[in-house]
């Protein structure tokens, strides 16, 4: 019995240094090769865990295996064994993913003015790296309860009755399915991406996070606004950063009419060679209506992305503001009201007699006069009159004698 366990610790002992060896072996070469690359120091940083839990594994697996080989335990032993080196080969082929992740995302920053090819690659990279986790984790769990014989029996039998399952689950998973796709659509579709600038729902925000089910907004006012990927595949909405994120805003006055656009349009010029917000691509004043009492004065101003434009537009409304206060005061807006002197009393002398009380005129555009008349007849005596059969003589009298007194009113 002491010769068995001494055997046992001599194989145990034997394997799991001959893995400790190659272990250290591998992690000298990648401290060699990360002195002259970084990303062998990330790659050795990720996978150091997982990688030396597979190493000390597999070497102390090979060591029972050898020294147990003909006991009644093993085929439960080296059950446990396979379980766990899936697991380990799980956990490694996630961090190997991780790390391809993180290093695309590292060559493509999205902190530079023009990114949007960087931002696109940014967000099919995390929808991939998710991709491939779930299908790892997937395959591991179908691994491991494939070591199990009944779990292989109900498999073959799943698997012979798969067009009625796939339906089935088809069915009952139709909306996260939907998700699914639809999340996959936006991502490699380029129709929506991180950091896009967009309006949801008649929220404005930027996008923080697009998963496999659900899109995350970061609105403007720190509140975060989380919707399904279906959302953006069925209903309209504003992308803002489609192909660049330089926009055109308006900033709208109100005016008097005693308002000099042409004096407007030369502070405005002014006005924005004094703030860095303006991008210089174009600022236009113009008069867009005259009604109402008001003159209406737009302002285009252009900047390079949203959060700009919008503080210039309040930087030139004020701006515009406190120089029709000081300069242009007649400008502001004002309503007129007619004020009359109260009539004074009548002098005493003889009465004049009263003005014959005015009427309503009564000549229209097709009454009142021969030629409103005839104006009338053109869309009248065109039309024939229904009757029955045997009222076809009277309808013919009834047209002469209308026929007649036409003629009667007509001038020579």
């Amino acid at each position: 019995m002491l010769e068995d366990w001494l055997g046992f610790g001599v194989a145990v002992a034997i394997g799991v240094g001959g893995a400790l060896l190659f272990a250290l072996v591998v992690e000298v070469l990648m401290r060699v090769v990360a002195r002259r690359y970084p990303w062998a120091r990330d790659l050795q940083t990720i996978t150091r865990n997982p990688f030396w839990v597979l190493v000390i594994l597999l070497g102390l697996w090979a060591g029972v295996h050898a020294s147990l080989r003909d006991s009644g335990w093993m085929p439960v032993i080296s059950r446990v064994f396979t379980i766990a080196a899936i697991a380990a080969i799980a956990w490694l082929l996630v961090a190997l993913v991780r790390f391809v992740a993180d290093l695309a995302l590292a060559y493509n920053k999205i902190d530079i003015p023009d990114n949007r090819l960087a931002r696109r690659l940014r967000t099919q990279t995390l929808i991939v790296k998710r991709l491939a986790i779930a299908l790892i984790v997937v395959i591991a769990i179908g691994a491991v309860l494939f070591t199990f014989d009944s779990v292989r029996a109900v498999g073959a039998s799943v698997l012979a009755s798969a067009g009625i399952a796939s339906i089935v689950a088809g069915l009952a998973a139709q909306s996260v399915l939907g998700n699914m796709f639809a999340g996959i659509q936006l991502v490699f579709s380029d129709a929506l991406r991180v950091d896009d600038v967009i309006v949801a729902e008649g929220e404005w925000g930027r996008v923080g996070e697009i998963t496999l089910s659900y899109v995350v907004l970061d609105l403007w006012d720190d509140r975060r606004l989380v919707l399904p990927c279906t959302y953006f595949t069925t209903t309209p909405y504003e992308n803002w950063t489609r192909q660049g994120s330089e926009l055109l805003g308006s900033v709208e006055f109100d005016l008097d009419w005693r308002v000099s656009p042409q004096r407007m349009r030369e502070h405005l010029e002014t006005v924005l060679k004094e703030t860095p917000l303006y991008d210089g691509r174009a600022s236009v004043l113009q008069v867009t209506e005259a009604t109402a009492g008001y003159v209406r004065v737009r302002i285009l101003v252009t900047a390079s992305d949203a959060p700009k434009l919008y503080d210039l537009r309040c930087f030139v409304r004020e701006a515009m503001v406190l120089w029709i206060q000081s300069v242009m005061p007649d400008a502001a807006p004002a309503q007129r009201v007619l004020v009359s002197e109260a009539t004074a009393p009548a002098p005493a002398g003889p009465r004049r007699r009263s003005l014959k009380p005015e009427q309503a005129g009564e000549a229209g555009l097709f009454t009142g006069s021969a030629e409103a008349e005839e104006r009338a007849s053109q869309f009248t005596h065109a039309i024939p009159r229904v009757g029955r059969e045997g009222d076809d003589a009277v309808v013919a009298d009834d047209a002469e004698s209308s026929s007649d007194e036409h003629s009667s009113d007509r001038p020579a």
